[in-house]
């Protein structure tokens, strides 16, 4: 019997790297990199249109309160790496608010047919890493099951956003109520309440997409790590998405077509990171589920008899020749 090579021994030694391999496996048998390339696709398509619908109901909304429609548009447009993203957002949102009027039903079918596409992909991609079987819903039924989707998923978003808008107002109101708004350490504090704050947003996005996003919703306590290890690496994928796109965006190509190169090459990123992350959470021990094996219905064996044709002159003269042999012999063999 061969002896196990070092991967398979480092496998049984850190079951860490023995998950780690198994989601990439995952990952690639169930084809994340054409799920994440239509995620993408649609990313792109329905993200200016969502932006606008969501920031004119914002600015409805909040038309009162600038102050909290400001905080929340900075949350939003932090979310993303790269500089020349931010002012491409800041303007998309800006015309959004001033031109909410403007909005109507065009913009929001344009909006809801493109967030429903992206929605679907989504949804699919996830589905696929959790290697459920896939279903053929009615028309109807899906595209009702994908835009409650939508609605939940714009929902927790808009919670997470609040969460972080309103969190650094509330650390920074009180420390000016302690007057210790100045120091070095409220400082310190204000920084690590607003990490620890986007880390809570991020978490309970990333939690509703694994649990409630496939087709079959699985147990939140299934995705609770999941979410906690999506919302880490989503903050690390920002800070290495701002070194690689100011490098990409100091060319001249970079510079004409900055926001555009920034916005697809995140957004792919951010897609196969998702599906990694769901396929990583999938691959726990306490999610796997062992898949049916088939019974092999009864053998059936049946002696197939070929019948010879007639034998060529070859075969006759071998056969005359060898008889001829053997009673040459019989007789010698008699006459002693």
């Amino acid at each position: 019997m061969a002896e196990p090579g070092r991967l398979d021994r480092l496998r049984r030694r850190y079951p860490w790297l023995d998950r780690l391999i198994r989601s990439a496996g995952r990952y690639q048998r169930q084809y994340g990199d054409y799920y994440a390339a239509a995620v993408t696709y649609f990313s792109v398509l329905a993200l200016v249109p969502l932006l606008m619908i969501a920031f004119a109901a914002a600015g409805f909304a909040l038309g009162g309160n600038p102050e909290l429609l400001d905080r929340l548009r900075a949350s939003i447009t932090e979310s993303v790496p790269s500089p020349a993203m931010q002012e491409m957002l800041n303007r998309v949102v800006s015309q959004a608010i001033e031109n909410a009027g403007a909005v109507g039903v065009i913009g929001l079918l344009g909006a809801l047919y493109s967030g429903l596409g992206w929605m679907t992909n989504l949804r699919e991609a996830v589905t696929a890493q959790w290697t459920q079987q896939p279903t053929q819903p009615p028309m109807l039924k899906r595209l009702a099951a994908d835009l409650g989707s939508l609605v939940g998923l714009g929902a927790a978003m808009a919670v997470s956003f609040a969460l972080s808008a309103l969190g650094g107002g509330v650390g920074r109101w009180l420390l000016q109520l302690a007057g210790v708004e100045r120091t070095t350490g409220a400082a310190i504090g204000l920084t690590a309440l607003s990490v620890l704050l986007s880390l809570a947003a991020s978490w309970l996005v990333f939690l509703w997409v694994l649990a409630r996003l496939p087709r079959s919703p699985v147990a939140v306590r299934s995705a609770v790590w999941g979410a906690l290890f999506a919302a880490i690496g989503f903050e690390v994928l920002k800070q290495v998405g701002v070194i690689y796109l100011n490098s990409v965006t100091g060319s001249p190509a970079g510079v004409a077509f900055g926001p555009i190169l920034g916005l697809l090459v995140f957004a792919n990123l951010t897609s196969r990171f998702v599906l990694f992350v769901t396929a990583w959470t999938a691959a726990a021990p306490d999610n796997e589920r062992a898949e049916p094996v088939t019974t092999p219905g009864p053998a059936v064996i049946r002696p197939v008899v070929r019948a010879g044709g007639p034998p060529n002159g070859r075969t006759l003269a071998g056969a005359f020749g060898l008889g001829a042999l053997l009673g040459w012999g019989w007789h010698r063999r008699h006459r002693r």
